[in-house]
């Protein structure tokens, strides 16, 4: 139990005891002490002043007193500023949480539970390659599945790939015109790119057909629809759809090229899926769902026998769930992959990572499979994110708007060699040596960088930013975790870190906020959690090791006043350690032991 949630649970007992009042420990409410008031964390009186009939100043005293001398192991002294109690915790009780956690490697975690939860992320097309706004879906969605898995849940991630359609015959449709059996392999190519340039020679050969049936006295509308390519496109998805053998192979082959170059680009950011769905799949999943819907008057029949859900008095609008040949539309087959999936998984959490432009889609998809009674649908959970942009607007395009996954990671490492070399520090490593500390610093700096803001918010990415090693970046929390590393070693002997602490030490304040700011860890990844928010853990660590390098600056471990404070400080130092490795994992991003 934290501290938080030990001082709600001793002010409970001690309203119950001075007053006869039974009150909720989570309807108290308590905060950090504000810096120029003495105490470590407040309780604030207002809300209970009502209820118990007394001044602020009565009933803050009358606690105060109780709680202290009931919790003499707890809490030290108290104060109180008008409507605010203002505990001071006890020295021996930080002491303790050091000496209990210091050797804890699974510090801030829970144990496992029977609960269950699903994160899908990264959804790509089959007809390019990763971008940077997949790169912050695949970010989030991974960092929040092992945030959850830290909080005791039994954690499933998924992935489903958009492998049909129109876009991706597209790309096959160029390649026939255009490839004259070229292969990523004669070509020396990574296969979403290779595949990725033909999606962008289709649109180069639509916009010149176009522009010749203009030309030629055709209106834009009819011109875009009448162009040879994008009948050729439309011919070959009703070939596809009738399982034509010819283009069912060269979908297959194209389908496989990208998935190999998807690969290589998920092991090289660490993204893993335990379950991958297929849109060729599931698109026509929901159907079935449609069906009962009609059965059950959820849904309604149009005279053009097109299938609608009526949802204005929810606050929406109409919604079309089968169109009048009685094909699929996207949120037909969202319907019926929600259901399998918990019919397969059974979680009790469902949630989709997704950018904010489906905030309706997503907000309509609950509310369809609430109406429909789904077992799945309460545990439909939208992590909205919002768009991610550079300064430039691009760093490298194949449309010039957006930004391939692969060449933004190259960018980063080669900015992180040159900034290291800058710095000098690295002469004594080897070449592998320097080429994985590259790697780490450059990757690190990108996912802390695109992790750090709120996911709902739309942000720049600044690369040359996100690589320094002084603000708040991955570089600065990795170099503090480098810092630490070296200074146990070279102080700390074997086995000397376990060795117990004096208990009739006083904490400095440095020590003491040092402490205090580890002990929060637990509620950090709680709090992640609940709120579906990565950023919480990244803002978290990026203090701790500030606070870590101002404690450090200002007391010396090597040379500590005494051997006690030398061996508190080297558990300090071990504690931080951990937990900035343990959080820097959550968010996805390795910690370097030597920078």
């Amino acid at each position: 139990m934290n501290i938080t949630s030990k001082l709600k649970q001793a002010a409970a007992l001690t309203i119950k005891e001075l007053y006869a009042v039974e009150i909720n420990e989570n309807d108290i409410l308590v905060n950090a002490t504000k810096p120029e008031f003495e105490g470590d964390y407040t309780i604030v009186l207002f809300a209970l002043i009502k209820q118990l009939r007394k001044s602020p100043e009565v009933l803050g005293n009358e606690i105060g007193e109780h709680i202290t001398k009931n919790n003499p192991s707890l809490f030290s002294s108290f104060n109180i500023i008008k409507g605010f109690l203002n505990l001071v915790i006890t020295d021996n009780f930080w002491l303790d949480f050091l000496q209990n956690n210091c050797g804890n490697n699974c510090f801030g975690t829970k144990e496992k539970s029977s609960k269950k939860v699903m994160v899908e992320y990264a959804s790509p097309n089959t007809n390019k390659p990763l971008h940077l706004g997949h790169l912050r879906n695949i970010f989030l969605g991974w960092s929040i599945a092992e945030i959850f898995k830290a909080n005791g849940f039994d954690t499933v991630k998924t992935c489903i790939v958009n492998d049909r359609g129109v876009h991706i015959c597209k790309s096959m449709i160029a390649w026939q015109m255009f490839g004259n059996g070229a292969t990523p392999q004669s070509t020396n190519t990574k296969g979403d790119h290779f595949v990725g340039d033909y999606y962008v020679k289709f649109n180069d050969a639509f916009k010149l057909e176009v522009e010749q049936l203009i030309a030629g006295g055709m209106v834009k509308d009819k011109a875009e629809k009448e162009a040879p390519i994008m009948k050729a496109t439309q011919q070959m998805l009703l070939d596809w759809e009738a399982g034509n053998s010819a283009v069912m192979e060269l979908w297959a082959t194209m389908n496989g090229w990208v998935y190999t170059g998807f690969d290589a680009t998920y092991k090289r950011i660490g993204a893993d899926f335990d379950k991958t769905y297929y849109e060729s799949n599931t698109y026509l999943l929901g159907k079935k769902i449609v069906q009962e819907g009609l059965s059950k008057k959820v849904f309604a029949q149009e005279e053009d026998n097109s299938v609608w859900i009526d949802l204005t008095n929810d606050g929406l609008d109409k919604k079309i769930v089968q169109r009048k040949d009685g094909t699929s539309v996207y949120i037909t087959q969202d319907i019926g992959l929600a259901e399998q999936k918990f019919e397969e998984y059974g979680c009790e959490k469902s949630i989709y990572v997704i950018g904010d432009e489906q905030n309706y889609h997503m907000k309509v998809l609950k509310l369809i499979c609430q109406k429909m009674q789904l077992p799945s649908a309460d545990g439909i959970e939208h992590l909205s994110y919002g768009m991610v942009e550079l300064p430039t607007g691009k760093m490298k395009s194949r449309e010039g708007t957006v930004v391939d996954a692969d060449d933004i990671m190259d960018e980063m490492v080669n900015i992180s060699k040159q900034r290291t070399e800058e710095l000098g520090k690295v002469k004594d490593f080897t070449n592998e040596e320097l080429e994985k500390l590259y790697t780490t610093i450059g990757l690190g700096a990108l996912k802390f960088f695109l992790l750090r803001v709120d996911p709902r918010k739309k942000m720049i990415f600044n690369p040359e930013e996100s690589i320094d090693f002084h603000g708040f970046t991955g570089p600065f929390v990795q170099y503090t975790y480098a810092r630490i590393k070296s200074v146990i070693r070279k102080l700390a002997g074997s086995g000397e870190l376990e060795s117990h602490l004096a208990t009739n030490q006083t904490l400095l304040a440095l020590e003491k906020e040092l402490i205090i700011t580890l002990e929060q860890f637990p509620a950090i990844i709680e709090e992640a959690a609940t709120e579906h928010d990565p950023s919480k853990i990244a803002i978290y660590v990026f203090n701790l090791a500030k606070t870590f390098n101002s404690f450090y600056t200002e007391h010396s471990i090597a040379n500590a006043e005494s051997e006690e404070k030398k061996m508190l400080r080297l558990q300090l130092a071990q504690l931080t350690a951990n937990t900035i490795k343990k959080g820097m994992y959550l968010l996805g991003i390795d910690v370097p032991e030597r920078m």
